[in-house]
């Protein structure tokens, strides 16, 4: 090979590092911006002006025609409002406002009916970081933490309000049909086998209208394992 060959090879290889160094640097930073982009809409304060109260619950309507309901647990970061999409996808990857976000929103299984008038209704939330999210259910597998974290409220769009009252947290599979199919699973049937399979299980207040309402966030993007945080919801007087 001559000297002018290898000059060539020499400058077309220094090319190919260069342009392979930037194609790394900018996929680099593009990984950056789409973590800091994630973490920002998991922690996006700003739709805390549209939390509702019984005096005007219809200011979530001003969010999207798709929210219906605001879910608070108390001493945690979960405090956002409740979405139901045409099926389980659509608030997979969509904020409240209906734009592209990976961290989603929390939404209600969309077989359930918009007033949690069901005797049993599924939440569902991505698990993030810090607790964002629905990321805050995993603490729950603690019992102190369970005890110290037991109360929560849901305020409907049309202005029903519920204490919950947590009393159960148990890891299911994405393909148990007694958990996760909330309007053909009878409250006293899960009851029963919550009793024996959950790793916190106290028995919950059953008397009068028995509404229960589940809480649910993945463990890894690649299994079908669950966490699980069970309540009793009773209206607000």
């Amino acid at each position: 090979m001559g000297r002018k060959a290898v000059i060539f090879c020499d400058k077309l290889f220094d090319k190919i590092i260069i342009v392979t160094s930037l194609l790394f640097f900018l996929v680099c930073i593009y990984a950056m911006y789409d973590a800091a982009m994630v973490y920002y809409n998991a922690n996006d304060t700003s739709v805390l002006k549209y939390k509702p109260n019984l005096s005007n619950p219809e200011v979530l309507r001003e969010i999207s025609e798709d929210a219906i309901a605001w879910i608070t647990v108390d001493g945690t970061r979960i405090d956002y409002p409740v979405m139901q999409g045409k099926d389980n996808r659509e608030y997979l990857n969509k904020n409240p406002f209906g734009k592209y976000a990976l961290s989603g929103s929390i939404f209600l299984d969309s077989r359930n009916k918009a007033d949690f008038s069901d005797s049993y209704s599924m939440l569902y939330g991505h698990h993030m970081d810090y607790g964002a999210m629905f990321g805050a259910l995993d603490e729950f597998k603690d019992r102190e933490f369970f005890d110290a974290h037991r109360t929560g409220q849901l305020i409907t769009v049309g202005g029903k309000a519920y204490d919950i009252r947590f009393f159960a947290a148990t890891m299911a599979q994405a393909t148990d049909e007694l958990v996760f199919r909330p309007t053909y699973t009878k409250p006293e049937v899960l009851l029963k086998e919550l009793s024996k399979t959950a790793m916190i299980y106290d028995p919950p207040n059953t008397k009068g209208d028995l509404k229960l309402i589940a809480l649910s966030t993945c463990q890894n993007a690649d299994t079908i394992d669950r966490m699980v945080v069970f309540g009793v919801m009773k209206e607000t007087s």
